[in-house]
């Protein structure tokens, strides 16, 4: 007997909507087992602009812009010539650089109040919940950052963000600075796993290239929304907030 072609429209939509009913399948397991951070996609240093600001009226915008420039130009510079100090010493010299430069009458208690905020940074306000939710899924997380211990262990105390981070690693372990390979190799040996198994997350655009030219797949958090770096190297994946960063890793 046939049936009516009506008959059997009208079976098949109700078979549609009882699969659009369903529960969707659970995800897979995340793309990565861990994840080194940088500590700038975690860590907000705005506020250090606010202080600057305070201090110095008027100049506070272009004296945070030339510190920063010499902060990092002098890393690469003392990792060429093997001529290491930590980053502590290298933000003070650039710091006192930078107020030569523009002819800031810098003293000495500003001057302390200006380092001593690296030593107590909070996380950008999508940090915190992202960083959890990761370490719930079963992600090793950790930091490989320039910075000292001591900036790292402050600013992690100070977001408590303790228990958050399986390992935080400083670069003053290898005594040279990223990109060097050297320092990027750290995490693979504190975390104990391939680097193709290790998602890197960084801040600045030289630092997602330099972490890709060693072998990390990896996410730059874009949040100035600046252009790639003109190295031909670029980044897996890229967002202005970590809440992209879930997405990527699968979550």
């Amino acid at each position: 007997m046939r049936v009516p072609r009506r008959s059997v429209l009208q079976a098949g939509l109700s078979l549609a909507a009882v699969l659009l009913a369903a529960p969707s399948r659970a995800a897979g397991p995340p793309r990565f087992r861990a994840i080194a951070f940088d500590a700038f996609p975690v860590f907000d240093p705005r506020p250090i602009g606010t202080l600057a600001e305070t201090l110095f009226p008027g100049m506070g915008p272009e004296l945070i812009s030339l510190w920063r420039t010499r902060q990092f130009e002098y890393t690469w510079l003392r990792t060429a010539a093997g001529s290491y100090i930590d980053f502590m010493r290298i933000t003070d010299d650039s710091l006192v650089y930078a107020a030569k430069s523009l002819k800031v009458d810098l003293r000495g208690e500003q001057r302390d109040r200006l380092l001593g905020s690296y030593l107590g940074l909070k996380t950008w306000p999508d940090a915190t919940p992202v960083l959890r939710k990761l370490r719930a899924a079963g992600i090793r997380l950790a930091f490989l950052s320039n910075f000292t211990p001591s900036m790292l262990h402050g600013s992690i105390k100070t977001s408590n963000l303790d228990g958050v981070f399986e390992h935080v690693i400083s670069t003053d372990q290898a005594r040279m600075y990223k990109p060097a390979p050297q320092a990027y190799q750290l995490g693979v040996s504190a975390l104990g796993l391939p680097r193709e198994q290790i998602l890197f997350v960084a801040f600045a655009g030289w630092d997602a290239a330099g972490a890709k030219t060693f072998g990390y797949p990896t996410f730059w958090v874009n949040r100035l929304g600046l252009p790639p770096e003109e190295l031909g190297i670029f980044s897996d994946s890229e967002g202005m907030t970590l809440n992209e960063l879930l997405a990527f890793v699968g979550l």
